[in-house]
């Protein structure tokens, strides 16, 4: 299987449904709203959490056209998400071009990801009713209780690898759990595998976090599309760091809290912080727990046997080592 053909195929039939999405709402949204969606739902980005949600119902033996309109309301979710979150993080760009704050305003970034939140409600409770708008609401929920808990934590540089999976499981996790678990719901899945279709979005969720705050510190800008460092300049305690500070030495211990607790500049500072990640085993830490998440991703889908089922199986075995692999 060629995973980055499958999906790409499968990205372009997504945008297609959310095209035809956007143009039946046609004279309904404001010319202003409309052309910020544009520019931010068809920017880029590989759809990976809709693509879940198709899979995971393709397993649950559920295959059709309104699939891919259910699957499109994670997308919308997840893209105001990161409207909302470049307005708190003052970003100045995603995926390669000026974000949506930048462009239009941090009103017009926050209307529109209100718009795209309200409408990817309004389509999970017409696919699949009150059972899956209540798994919706929850991890929509879970999202914004994870970003308070990194509000409330954001002087707290003695943090716990607990504390941080808390923030992963509301910012990150969740919402991809949703979309396998939804998936499997539409398809007509039993409990049993529902729970196992969820377990592997949470997990490969949580590794999907891992990865990118890696690549925060080590990422390629050219590849990447945002530049790094983003996560020391607002005094997050990611993984990497969370692990090197445990195993440092006092004095070198001492110097990174000083470097975090002061406001040191941290473009000047990034390049000895990286060092002293490396040194200590962060990056190194990081991707070894992100290994052994995905192994337990995987360890339930056991229950998907049968020969219909090999594609899909295999799609979700590809996409835990792309997980992994990936550079952007």
């Amino acid at each position: 299987m060629d995973l980055k053909e499958l999906i790409a195929s499968e990205a372009a039939a997504i945008n297609r449904v959310m095209r035809e999405d956007m143009n039946a709402l046609g004279a309904a949204l404001d010319p202003l709203l409309a052309e910020i969606l544009e520019y931010g739902l068809f920017s880029g980005g590989k759809r990976i959490r809709p693509l879940l949600a198709i899979v995971s119902s393709r397993l649950s033996g559920r295959d059709d056209r309104d699939l891919y309109r259910l699957a499109s309301a994670f997308e919308y979710l997840h893209v105001a998400t990161l409207f909302h979150d470049d307005v708190i993080d003052r970003a100045e760009s995603r995926r390669g071009q000026q974000s949506v704050n930048r462009r239009y305003g941090t009103v017009g970034a926050i209307l529109a990801g209100d718009f795209l939140h309200a409408h990817s409600m309004g389509m999970v409770g017409r696919y699949t009713g009150t059972r899956g708008l209540d798994i919706f609401t929850a991890a929509t929920r879970g999202m914004v209780d994870g970003e308070f808990v990194q509000l409330r934590n954001s002087d707290n540089f003695n943090q716990s690898e607990e504390d941080y999976f808390t923030v992963v499981m509301g910012k990150t996790a969740l919402l991809i759990g949703a979309a396998c678990e939804i998936g499997a719901l539409f398809g007509g899945a039993d409990q049993q595998k529902k729970s196992a279709l969820k377990s592997y979005g949470i997990h490969l969720g949580c590794a999907f976090q891992i990865v990118d705050d890696l690549l925060d510190y080590i990422g390629d800008e050219s590849v990447t599309g945002k530049g790094v460092g983003n996560d020391l300049r607002e005094g997050k305690m990611t993984l990497p760091l969370i692990i090197a500070l445990k195993k440092a030495h006092t004095a070198e211990r001492n110097r990174l809290l000083g470097i975090l607790k002061q406001g040191i500049d941290s473009a000047a500072c990034f390049p000895e912080v990286v060092e002293f990640i490396n040194t200590y085993g962060g990056f190194s830490g990081a991707r070894k727990q992100a290994e052994t998440i995905v192994e337990q991703a995987l360890e339930p889908l056991y229950l998907f046997h049968g020969e219909e089922n090999q594609k899909s199986l295999e799609f979700l075995r590809e996409l835990s080592v792309y997980v992994l692999k990936r550079d952007t």
